[in-house]
């Protein structure tokens, strides 16, 4: 219950362009986390490391309001999470009654059994019978969607066993009824898709922000694409979605870094690049690799 703030680099080497990452201080901070003194000590911290804070391409944090104000006060570009970022904006699609009621059935489910050894044997026996794949339950963590995703998924796929262990008087109001099953597979079609998404944009070991353009593009031409055959429910979860994370990267400082990430992937170039801008951001990156050949040439 102490106040600690950490502060990570990420580079990338000039001499074979491998990406680093280096956690370069966990600073004690018992002075009160407002924006004004963490602004100041973000600029401390790269001065105590001798780095230039114009080489700074952007600087990612959670999204207290403290740190984006901090953020904003040193005048920095700031680059939201793209693995939190879907978090919230699924956790905000999220928000009907008819989730709440079948996440919570889950949680509960899978409490009933983690609780009785007996259930979990019986459960082991069902399984063999029914020729299920012999997995055991999930719970939720609350901070990741995806482990909610696979607790819900684990039930759809474990429900048959679930169904006839369940059978008896005192814990039969826990099998999900046609309803809960329907609610939970619409869950289940609309969200694992993005499963993969999360983990993928979240690599220090490689670039990952010359992705988000292209997945953003992704999901809504595909991933979270309304289809005709969408019950309405899916429809709002998709579209929810959708909304959020578009919002969330609307910024025009977060469009430019986004744009010129894009560009410098081989794999996109300009492909996903809005046709009014490719004449500014190949102006601006001309003026940028002018300047680091002078700076090398010097």
């Amino acid at each position: 219950m102490e106040p600690y703030m950490s502060l990570t680099v990420h580079f990338i080497l000039a001499t074979d362009f491998t990406m680093k990452s280096k956690c370069l201080q966990t600073a004690f901070s018992p002075d009160d986390h407002k924006g004004e003194i963490l602004a100041q000590g973000l600029k401390g911290a790269l001065a105590s490391w001798s780095l230039e804070e114009e080489k700074m391409a952007c600087i990612t944090t959670d999204n207290g309001s403290n740190i984006v104000k901090a953020i904003s006060i040193n005048n920095w570009t700031r680059l939201q999470c793209f693995g939190h970022r879907l978090h919230l904006a699924i956790e905000n699609a999220m928000k009907d009654p008819r989730i709440d009621h079948v996440t919570g059935l889950c949680r509960k489910i899978v409490s009933t059994f983690s609780h009785s050894w007996l259930r979990r044997r019986n459960l082991a026996m069902v399984q063999k019978e029914l020729k299920l794949p012999e997995h055991q339950l999930k719970t939720e963590c609350p901070t990741r969607w995806g482990s909610r995703q696979e607790m819900i998924q684990r039930i759809l796929e474990q429900l048959p066993a679930i169904s006839q262990v369940l059978n008896d008087r005192k814990v039969r109001h826990l099998v999900p009824t046609w309803q809960d099953i329907e609610v939970l597979e619409a869950m289940n079609n609309t969200l694992s898709p993005l499963a993969e998404f999360t983990d993928a944009l979240s690599g220090e070991l490689y670039v990952s922000i010359s992705s988000v353009k292209p997945v953003l593009h992704l999901f809504k031409t595909s991933v979270l694409a309304v289809q005709e055959d969408d019950t309405e429910f899916t429809k709002s979860i998709k579209s929810n979605t959708l909304k959020y994370l578009q919002e969330k990267y609307s910024d025009p400082h977060t469009q430019d870094l986004l744009d010129m990430a894009t560009t410098l992937d081989p794999r996109f170039k300009m492909n996903y690049i809005h046709e009014e801008k490719k004449a500014t951001v190949r102006a601006r990156l001309t003026d940028e690799m002018t300047g680091i050949t002078l700076a090398t040439v010097r």
